[in-house]
């Protein structure tokens, strides 16, 4: 029988398509086994009638989408576009199901040390940004998801944190954190998740584990996988920050000692630039404080 290929659809929005193709550039130099990777860049999925269950990326929802776009066959992998993938996929790829629906995230580590950093939230939970799914059986619909949150048969939390659309016994904690390593790395991290919007490599010169997607970035300037138009594009657009021009050429040739100075002035590059990032996604987060704050407050009597 032949075998199937690794199924890795990643979600994105518009501000992360290119960071999908250094992703899947980092998974497939890494890869034993054959890798189909199927972005799912701003899926039409039909937003919430409450603002305060609608998607906080571009791509929240879009995991749900994948048992039906896999024809409800098969296996596949769920991921984050904000990553980077440092050891052989297959690991990952052959962690038994054992009677469950979905594997995810077994445990959190290193809060005291990824807690601390600038622009960090103040605790981790375990996440389902890198999920293993078996699609064959999983009957989702993301129409059927979209209505239950508009009839409050659950909220967003429930359903993105919790993954309340399955049985306890579906669901099995499996995924080792380093395979969807919270803004860590160390010679055991299988997978960085660039997960603090704040701190992302492309968007912000403040990332403490941002030389190896620098280095990927540099690996496919060199195998012609990416131009140095495509980056230049993504500028354009405001999607990526001017300063990383000089982070992908300059960089190495800088000291270690003194690359916080660079730092330092590559920030004030992307402010004589007017860079603003995420903006979208800050936008939809004041909209959702505003309707939660509305609702908070007292019937006029």
């Amino acid at each position: 029988m032949m075998q199937q290929p690794v199924r890795v659809f990643v979600g994105a929005d518009r501000s992360q398509a290119l960071a999908v193709k250094v992703l899947e550039h980092s998974i497939k130099r890494h890869a034993s086994l054959e890798v189909v990777i199927i972005p799912m860049v701003d899926l039409p999925i039909r937003p919430p009638k409450d603002i305060r269950n609608s998607q906080r990326t571009g791509f929240s929802f879009s995991r749900f989408c994948i048992p039906e776009m896999a024809g409800y066959a098969g296996k596949a992998i769920y991921m984050d576009a904000d990553m980077l993938v440092l050891k052989d996929i297959k690991s990952l790829w052959d962690i038994p199901f054992d009677g469950a629906k979905v594997v995810i995230q077994q445990e959190v580590k290193y809060q005291e040390i990824t807690t601390k950093k600038f622009g960090a939230p103040s605790s981790r939970k375990k996440q389902c940004a890198v999920m293993l799914l078996d699609c064959s059986r999983l009957e989702w619909k993301i129409d059927r998801i979209v209505d239950e949150l508009d009839r409050a048969e659950y909220d967003y939390a429930g359903l993105m944190y919790d993954l309340c659309i399955l049985g306890n016994d579906e669901i099995k904690y499996g995924v080792p954190f380093e395979w969807n390593s919270l803004e860590y790395s160390d010679e055991n991290t299988c997978l960085i998740h660039y997960t603090d919007v704040a701190t992302q490599p492309w968007t912000s010169c403040r990332n403490k584990n941002a030389e190896p997607w620098f280095n990927e970035v540099r690996l496919m300037l060199a195998d012609g996988s990416l131009t140095r138009e495509d980056l230049e594009q993504e500028i354009r657009l405001g999607y990526f920050r001017p300063s990383l021009r000089w982070d992908i050429t300059t960089r190495p040739s800088i000291s270690v000692r003194i690359r916080p100075l660079f730092d330092v002035i590559n920030e004030w590059r992307d402010t004589m630039k007017r860079y603003q990032p995420h903006r979208d996604v800050y936008l939809a987060k004041k909209r959702r404080a505003l309707a939660e704050k509305q609702c908070a407050k007292p019937l006029a009597s």
